[in-house]
């Protein structure tokens, strides 16, 4: 198995507080799809965003991440379980074969070894238990903005992207997953944010730290005064959306 990349410890609390929240929709939904809501596994949990939602309608949480410092970012709740794990092993105490109801990676599963990951999921999905990926890209605003963050992200930050961030820019298509694909509802992340929170959230990306590494400056400084004029000056806000791609499948079988 490949050392793991670490591409998000070092500002797990900017990490935390700029990312998007996905749609408290999306949690309920997927609940529905599953028999029973006994045990979830959020893998790649990050700060526990995800794993938050999941305690509203399992019973049990486990929440993993290979990054201790994103970990440390998590908020406690009584049915969830933290632990500091790769994603393509898991040994924790109660959980071994058939074990879960539901798996969840959001915005993670390109960091992951896949063949390893998904032998694991094998392994401790409940037999008529759904796996759940889902994953964003760009800001929508309808505006000049997309086309300036998109040029941003393709042209400067271009080279300083990791390489497993093209599966995720590909939209997952590029991935085999374990099971047939099942239709999912349309899901999308709405904010309304100021000129600061945009510029926070950018600068959570890995490749605007890895530019900043190499160069020793930051590439936003390129775009930052007509971003700011696009986005109509630095006291405005702007409601902003990210479509999220969603992969749903059912392992073969009956809980």
């Amino acid at each position: 198995m490949p050392a793991f990349k670490d591409h998000f410890s070092s500002d797990s609390d900017s990490y935390k507080q700029y990312r998007p929240t996905y749609p408290t929709e999306l949690f309920s939904w997927l609940a529905k799809q599953c028999d029973n809501r006994n045990n979830v596994w959020d893998c790649g949990t990050g700060s526990g965003q995800a794993a938050i939602e999941h305690s509203k309608h399992f019973q049990q949480v486990l929440a993993t991440d290979a990054s201790e410092a994103q970990i440390s970012q998590a908020e406690a709740q009584s049915n969830i379980t933290y632990r500091v794990s790769p994603a393509e092993t898991l040994n924790v105490p109660g959980y071994n074969s058939d074990s879960f109801d539901l798996i969840t990676v959001a915005q993670a599963i390109h960091w992951f070894d896949l063949p390893e990951f998904f032998n694991t999921v094998e392994r401790v999905l409940k037999p008529g238990g759904h796996l759940a990926v889902w994953g964003y890209q760009f800001i929508n605003t309808g505006t000049e903005i997309d086309h300036l963050i998109k040029d941003f992200h393709s042209n400067i930050l271009g080279p300083y992207w990791p390489p497993e961030r093209k599966l995720l820019n590909d939209g997952y298509t590029e991935i085999t997953f374990p099971y047939p694909r099942l239709a999912t509802d349309s899901f999308s992340m709405q904010a309304t944010w100021s000129f600061s929170q945009l510029i926070g959230y950018l600068n959570t990306w890995s490749a605007v730290k890895k530019y900043e590494e190499v160069n020793g400056t930051s590439p936003l400084s390129a775009i930052h005064a007509e971003l700011k004029k696009c986005w109509g000056g630095a006291h405005s806000t702007r409601t902003v959306y990210w479509p999220l791609t969603i992969y749903l499948g059912k392992k073969p079988g009956h809980q």
